[in-house]
């Protein structure tokens, strides 16, 4: 291993799983997402291209699997021009030292998730006395430590993606200080990661059962409500055709229009807690 890398030191698999675990979606001629346990990685670039993107890098535990579904779509030896994180936490981040340690390629991210990718900060401990279901419940066993990706992060410009001009960049805080979704204008698809998904994340049933629904980010690791709040009320404002989340399965057409709707309008009773660790205050990462 790269001695400036480093796994987070709760690095470990997670025996989550969900009916969708190990399939894929093309969403559009180029992009294409694959469910990696409970989460979505997401792939940018026509498949008969050389040039593509890799948005998050999966759950713990799941390098051998991500780089099998590179190669059905991109080909053998295939490598990313670079990997863009939503945010940092374990179930986005969990191959990447692996990856990197591979392609040696940069990894973009905002930069007020730098401290949590660079070694300085860990990310406040997962809510488990949020109001939720069994997830939530057992949010203690899921890492909060940071890893170390050293040089190779890189602060993501404030317009777009580094060659994908076509994608803005949207600052979505809540769930994390540097939450960021992905939008292209062209045809209104959504990359939101945990901002605003469409599981209910902290029910195991609806996890396993991927019943789709869209909620606010997941209860037990966001830690500033109005912040979030804020995040699903930019989002519903560009009144996407389609949403890819970090958790659950796309969703487009009036399904997705209505439920960013009533998300949007009853998101302090429908999405924040009735009572949690970080409901009443401010992220305390800040």
């Amino acid at each position: 291993m790269d001695k400036e890398i480093h796994k987070s030191e709760d690095h470990k698999f997670i025996p989550m799983t969900s009916i969708a675990s190990r399939t894929g979606q093309e969403v559009a001629a180029d992009v294409y997402y694959y469910t990696d346990q409970i989460v979505n990685i997401i792939f940018i670039g026509n498949p008969t291209e050389e040039k593509w993107y890799l948005i998050d890098a999966g759950m713990p535990g799941s390098t051998e699997e991500i780089k099998r579904v590179i190669a059905n779509r991109f080909g053998e030896s295939s490598k990313p021009e670079a990997i863009i994180l939503t945010h940092g936490h374990f179930d986005h981040v969990g191959t990447i030292t692996d990856l990197i340690e591979e392609w040696k390629v940069p990894v973009y991210a905002h930069e007020l998730e730098f401290p949590y990718l660079t070694g300085e900060k860990s990310y406040p401990e997962p809510d488990v006395t949020v109001e939720g279901g069994m997830l939530a419940k057992i949010s203690a066993m899921y890492p909060n430590e940071s890893i170390d990706i050293g040089k190779y992060v890189k602060p993501l410009p404030t317009d777009h993606i580094p060659g994908l001009p076509e994608w803005k960049i949207i600052h979505t805080p809540g769930h994390s200080p540097g939450h960021v979704s992905l939008f292209r204008e062209t045809d209104s698809l959504l990359i939101s990661g945990d901002a605003l998904i469409t599981v209910r994340q902290d029910s195991f049933y609806k996890v396993l059962t991927q019943q789709p629904e869209v909620n606010g980010p997941p209860r037990y690791l966001t830690t500033d409500w109005k912040a979030a709040k804020t995040s699903v009320e930019k989002l519903t404002s560009l009144n996407p055709n389609t949403v890819i989340p970090g958790h659950g399965q796309a969703m487009g057409g009036q399904e997705l229009k209505e439920g960013l709707q009533n998300l949007n309008q009853t998101f302090d009773q429908v999405a924040v807690p009735d009572y949690g660790r970080y409901v009443n205050g401010e992220d305390p990462t800040h």
